[in-house]
């Protein structure tokens, strides 16, 4: 199965299907060898006691690859941001991933800023690329875990 995005567009308004691929657990040699070099979205989780995932870091890769940002994302030591670095440092152990590649960096933009929203309305940490009035998306989860 690809793990993709693809996109319709209709009067004006962009319509992303986003397959995920299932998550799987965040170790350097898992990510070497699950995880293809191609551009795309990663979405990075770490698991609480009670089994649950949450969401820490939502990342983008157009030159280096998924494969490149998704390690990167892992090590505790390459992480500038503090909050990010804490839950690494926190919980080195229960961190899991998932992707989807796209070769388009307008997409990627639409698809960031949608979910940037998605997480933290009003924020103003991505912008999209300008192309549609509207931006919907449909997430196909492979992995079929709940995540908060």
């Amino acid at each position: 199965m690809r793990w993709d995005v693809s996109k319709v567009e209709h009067e004006g308004d962009a319509y992303f299907t986003v397959r995920w691929s299932p998550f799987a657990k965040a170790d350097k040699y898992t990510i070497h060898t699950g995880v293809p070099a191609i551009a795309g979205i990663a979405e990075l989780y770490w698991m609480d006691e009670a089994k649950k995932l949450n969401l820490f870091c939502v990342a983008r890769s157009w030159y280096g690859g998924l494969r490149s940002v998704v390690r990167a994302r892992i090590d505790p030591e390459l992480e500038r941001d503090e909050y990010r670095r804490s839950v690494l440092e926190a919980h080195p152990n229960d961190l899991w991933y998932r992707y989807t590649g796209t070769d388009s960096h307008a997409d990627m933009s639409d698809l960031m800023f949608f979910f940037m929203e998605t997480y933290a309305p009003g924020a103003g940490l991505v912008e999209s690329s300008g192309r549609y009035g509207r931006i919907f998306v449909d997430e196909i989860d492979a992995g079929k875990l709940v995540t908060s």
